[in-house]
């Protein structure tokens, strides 16, 4: 399965760069995310849990970095076995390019799905899969940029939000 698609992000290239080293940002940004560790220079390890169709499964995983051109592009790869459940991995390479007011993100990714999850069907799995990576980039977004008016900020605190809060760590 193959995915690709662009996000404007209103934050500088190195802020971009560096949330996209960070294991709590990742933590926050994939979805069913339990645990994340690493760095970026060792990788990562992960516990995710996700449903897929009638399939609730706990993967646990790494990720790796590599291909890093600092501030401009990086592969990440991840694998993760799920049990009976089966297994997932896959790769996206994510170029950044300066635009005005921010950073244009470009993601395109390859991903291959085992197991009973493979006997799901393709129709689930690319829309699960879409779903995922839509739903990591929001909030890997969201996370980045944080509010346009900073009095917004206390707002998005009381509601349980976290939009902009490693854009605030970074300019702390």
């Amino acid at each position: 399965m193959h995915l690709n698609d662009t996000r404007d992000i209103m934050a500088d290239r190195q802020t971009v760069w560096a949330a996209l080293m960070d294991p709590d940002v990742l933590k926050a940004c994939v979805p069913g995310c339990q645990e994340m560790e690493g760095s970026a220079e060792d990788g990562f390890t992960a516990v995710v849990v996700q449903k897929v169709g009638p399939v609730k499964a706990t993967f646990k995983g790494t990720v790796t970095l590599s291909d890093m051109n600092e501030p401009d592009s990086l592969r990440l790869s991840g694998e993760g076995k799920g049990g009976a459940a089966g297994f997932a991995k896959g790769g996206a390479d994510v170029t950044l390019e300066e635009i005005e007011g921010g950073t244009r993100l470009t993601y395109d990714v390859d991903a291959k799905v085992g197991g009973k999850l493979a006997q799901l069907g393709s129709r689930i799995i690319d829309g699960f899969a879409k779903k995922m990576a839509d739903q990591f980039f929001t909030r890997f977004q969201e996370a980045v940029e944080g509010p346009e008016d900073e009095t917004e900020a206390p707002e998005a605190e009381e509601t349980g939000g976290k939009k902009g809060w490693f854009k605030r760590l970074v300019k702390s």
